[in-house]
Order: structure tokens, then sequence, then C-alpha cells
């Protein structure tokens, strides 16, 4: 028996494209967020979902509220399913970060490079595939819904899939997307990967 598990990117905030927003609280969603929000919902209100997590960031906890409200949920938070520890790099635009040989290093080589004062992607990796596999055993036989980041999911998807996470970027993980997980003692399986019911 297994669990289905859609993994949804938190919808667009902010400072999307502009800052490298990492843990740092009060980063809302934007205009096109909560519109992409209310979309993402309202398409699964009519899918049987059993429980909703979320990331503690407020960009998380907003899009996965709205998931939650037309099945009569409240939103479970999960440590697992936290943004990746940016450490000195959390605040700091792109532009800033294109000077900086260690971004680089870290795009290029996720599987062995660290974030300066943050974590590793494996480090990562290993507590959202840890609370994705917990979700999955409260859960089986039915459907859930795991609001979290972009890389996170990324990470998560590579992991089930065995992709090295030094190719972590050949794929998008947009805003507000879903990508399907099925998880059980088999392990995992991606179903579907980042689909973006909101077009």
């Amino acid at each position: 028996m297994s669990a289905r598990i859609l993994l949804i990117r938190h919808a667009a905030h902010v400072e999307l494209g502009q800052k490298l927003s990492g843990r740092r609280r009060d980063v809302a969603l934007s205009r096109e967020g909560l519109e992409q929000a209310a979309i993402v919902a309202d398409l699964l209100g009519t899918q049987p979902i059993a429980a909703v997590y979320a990331s503690p960031r407020e960009r998380a906890w907003y899009t996965a509220r709205d998931i939650a409200e037309p099945h009569g949920l409240e939103v479970r938070i999960d440590d697992g399913l936290e943004e990746i520890d940016f450490g000195d790099w959390a605040g700091k635009t792109f532009v800033e970060l294109e000077d900086d040989p260690r971004w680089h290093e870290w795009n290029e080589s996720r599987g062995s490079a660290r974030c300066p004062g943050g974590e590793s992607m494996g480090e990562a990796v290993g507590r959202a595939a840890a609370a994705l596999e917990t979700i999955a055993a409260e859960h089986e036989g039915e459907t859930v819904a795991a609001v979290s980041h972009c890389d996170i999911i990324r990470g998560a998807v590579a992991h089930y899939l065995g992709l090295p996470l030094d190719h972590l970027l050949r794929f998008d993980i947009d805003p507000a997307s879903v990508s399907r997980l099925e998880l059980g003692n088999q392990g995992g399986r991606i179903v579907s990967l980042n689909e973006r019911l909101y077009q």
C-alpha cells in the first residue's frame, strides 16, 4: 500500500526572481501568487485530499491554507519540508550572488557543495525524504498535499528517481506547480512533474 503525495511548490511571492529569500520571515505571496494559490486550491478541491502539510515559511503556509480550505482541513506544519538553509546567502539579490564563486559552485556541484553558513543539498534532501516517508506511512491509501519549496521538491524528485544531485537543475519546478509522488514500502515513484494547473 502506498500514499499519493502532491508535492506543491508555494505560489509566487514578492521577491521571486529578485532575491534568494531562504528562511527569512514575512516573504508574502504576490498578487499573482494569491491568484495562483486560489486557482490551484479550486482545481484540487474536487480531489479527495486527506491532509495538507506545509513548510513553516509564510509563503508555503498561505498556499497550503488555500488548498486545505475546500476540504475543511487544518494545515499541518512539517519542519522537514522547510526551505534550504542558505546561511549567509539568505536575502541576497541574485545580482549579488552572481559575483560569488561559491554560488556558481553550488549550482554546478549540488552533490558536494554547501551554502556558506548553511546546509548541503544532501542534508536538505535527507530531511525532506524522511518527512515525506513519515507522512506516507501515516496516510496509506490516501492522497495528501505537501507544500514546500522549489529546490526541496527538486531534491525529493531527484531522490526518488535516483538522479544525481549535480543534475538537479535539469528540470523545473514552477511556482504553484504540482508534482505527484506515490510513496510506500516499495519506495517512491514519480507520477507527474511540474503540472501548472493555473494555466
